[in-house]
């Protein structure tokens, strides 16, 4: 059954929940407050099965407050609304809130609506018909235009004009459009209480997605996991609730004192609590001025939040403009690319604006013109277009995955499909979970090629850069380095020795005083045997300065002539290998060596003793069992 969520919006006592209670059965007013009062201070919930012209339709009902006091609570429930039953008094006509709940439903861009005159049987004819044109007047030319939207006079006490009504909901439901089932899941909380024998449930309207009983989501910004214990839309228990249905959900895992109205339920992994949001502002057209630095109340579904406007377009925006603009909030939301939003003034607190959320992640350092370019696109952009837009400003960086998620909202279905359209159009590349643009991936082995040129030219005693050494200055992601180098391999632009990064072709060329020194560092190891001297002492004795001699040893253990054993011991290889030889040699005599005993058989002090153990030990020609070594 196709699920549709309406909503009541107008002044208070105009009698929104008279209807609601006319039209199902059901008394949203569930305070005791609210009854002594006789006013809706919290949302109220009810439901209705109709028959449509294309089958079934399930109407899910959010009655709003309509007291200035609590609109606040009336944003919290009009927000994912499909439908709204626009509410005016016969009695009473346009009243401040009337006009305050109509400007929101449009900052919203609510598409669909009814205006309902209720109390017609407390009326005559001729103040009704004036009702119908002060009405008409305040939405001339919007979505609840009498040329797109019924005019219904009802009466909640005698019933007239609710069958009208009715079928004109079930006309309206059949045309709005299916919520996404396969979008990821997502509802905003605007009810939290606790069940005796159940713990915490919180309610809510599924805006995107599905909820499975038993699955793990996200309390959002918390961020803490629960699993979902439970699952009812309209009371009555479901093993999977759909997107544009009133959904309540029994948590495990948290306590009622931890959440409230205002979180997000979330798949894991696909929101994050944003502190700075890049939107399209636009004034309500009776709105004040709106200074940049200006403080006011951000609604986004059913969250709350004080944020500053800074606008990209001058320094003032006038009632009835729109312009692009930051909000930087004091505390951080959860919100997605295209979420609707409402702004009210910080003080006296009245409704001024709205918009759409573009970018959860504004980059900190944009210049205003290329910024509001690079947010139009956003905005208008198809995925791969806003895909292509968050790899490129990610340059060399690239983008991660689970960053693409955060900052498209995307489940990973739809992600996947625009990396693929990126791939095939030769915009994008992927790199196992990066993804970089194609311009920015070419930059990136451009200068990874001059960075092996670069070393090279002042290294010329070098065989090349290593790769780690190279990795780490280009300081750039692992799987981009590794992509730019199979690039720069293939293209045989670069050439790969021994973990040594280098030109093709490229040889270390000697000065003859260097060539000198070298032969000499290499002949002072071979000749001095097991016990060498220290390194500083043979660098002392050659003609060329420590730099260039230590650059020549460095070269020398590349190559692996010598061989270093420990921080202070370098021997040459042939005396390695013949030291292996002979303790191989010592197996024959019996198969365990201790220390002593490897000291006696080659004549050696401490000093040398421990570190060539220590060798053997790595090169697996000895194994140390206790205080002794097994000859392998």
């Amino acid at each position: 059954m196709k699920s549709v969520i309406i909503g009541t919006a107008g002044h208070i006592d105009h009698g929104k929940t008279a209807l609601v209670r006319a039209l199902t059965g059901i008394d949203t007013d569930r305070l005791a407050e609210e009854k002594r009062r006789g006013i809706t201070i919290e949302l109220g919930f009810a439901h209705l099965d109709l028959d449509g012209p294309q089958g079934p339709v399930r109407l899910g009902f959010v009655d709003v407050p309509g007291h200035e006091r609590f609109v606040h609570n009336m944003l919290a429930g009009v927000c994912g609304i499909d439908l709204v039953l626009f509410v005016v008094s016969a009695q009473e006509s346009v009243k401040p809130q009337t006009r305050e709940h109509f400007a929101i439903c449009r900052l919203l861009q609510v598409r669909r609506g009814i205006v309902v005159l209720t109390k017609c049987d407390l009326v005559d004819e001729v103040t009704l018909q004036v009702v119908r044109m002060e009405v008409a007047d305040l939405v001339r030319g919007s979505f609840l235009d009498a040329g797109q939207a019924p005019v219904i006079a009802v009466s909640a006490k005698t019933g007239q004009g609710l069958e009208d009504l009715k079928r004109e909901m079930a006309r309206l439901a059949a045309e709005t459009a299916q919520k996404d089932v396969h979008a990821a899941f997502r509802l905003p909380i605007d009810r939290v209480f606790s069940m005796k024998g159940f713990g915490t449930v919180v309610t809510g309207t599924l805006v995107s997605g599905q909820i499975r009983k038993e699955q793990d989501i996200e309390v959002l910004p918390l961020g803490r996991k629960v699993r979902v214990r439970g699952v009812q839309v309209h009371g009555e228990s479901v093993e999977i609730a759909s997107a544009g249905q009133r959904t309540a959900l029994n948590l495990a895992g948290i306590g009622q004192e931890e959440i409230e109205r205002g979180m997000t339920l979330a798949e894991p992994g696909l929101l994050r609590p944003a502190e700075r949001l890049d939107v399209r502002l636009s004034l309500a057209p009776d709105a004040p001025d709106l200074k940049t630095r200006a403080r006011v109340h951000l609604h986004l579904f059913t969250a709350e939040r004080v944020a500053q406007v800074h606008l990209y377009e001058g320094a003032v925006l006038r009632a009835g403009q729109s312009a692009w603009a930051q909000l930087r909030l004091a505390a951080p939301v959860p919100a997605a690319p295209g979420d609707r939003f409402i702004v009210r003034q910080f003080s006296p607190v009245i409704t001024v604006g709205g918009g759409q959320v573009v970018d959860v992640n504004p980059v900190r350092r944009m210049k205003a013109p290329a910024r509001i370019a690079m947010l139009g696109e956003l905005s208008d952009g198809d995925d791969l277009c806003r895909l292509r837009i968050l790899a490129t400003r990610r340059d060399k960086r690239g983008l991660r995955r689970r960053e693409a998620v955060f900052e498209t909202g995307w489940p990973a279905k739809r992600l996947q499909r625009a990396i693929d359209a990126g791939v095939k159009a030769k915009e994008i590349l992927c790199f196992e979970e990066v993804l970089v643009a194609v311009a920015a991936f070419d930059r990136l082995t451009r200068e990874l090629f001059y960075a092996v040129k670069a070393f090279q030219n002042a290294n010329p005693l070098s065989g090349g850069i290593s790769k780690q050494e190279l990795l780490t200055k280009s300081g750039l992601e692992r799987e981009l380095f590794h992509g730019g180098m199979t690039a720069l391999l293939t293209a045989k632009r670069i050439a790969v020795t021994n973990e040594q990064v280098h030109l093709p072709g490229h040889r270390v060329v000697m000065q003859e005083d260097e060539a000198q020194s070298k032969a000499q560092i290499e002949a002072a190891f071979a000749q001095a045997g097991i016990e060498v001297p220290a390194l500083k002492e043979v660098l002392a004795g050659v003609k060329i300065d420590l730099v260039r001699s230590q650059k020549i040893v460095t070269l020398l253990l590349r190559e692996k002539v010598l061989v270093k054993v420990s921080d202070d011991l370098v021997f040459h290889h042939q005396t390695l290998e013949g030291l292996k030889s002979r303790v191989r040699e010592l197996k024959a005599q019996s198969p365990r060596m201790d220390v002593a005993r490897f000291k006696d058989a080659f004549g050696l002090s401490r000093k040398y003793a421990i570190p060539l153990l220590e060798y053997l030990d790595r090169e697996q020609v000895t194994r140390r069992v206790g205080d002794e070594r097994v000859i392998n």
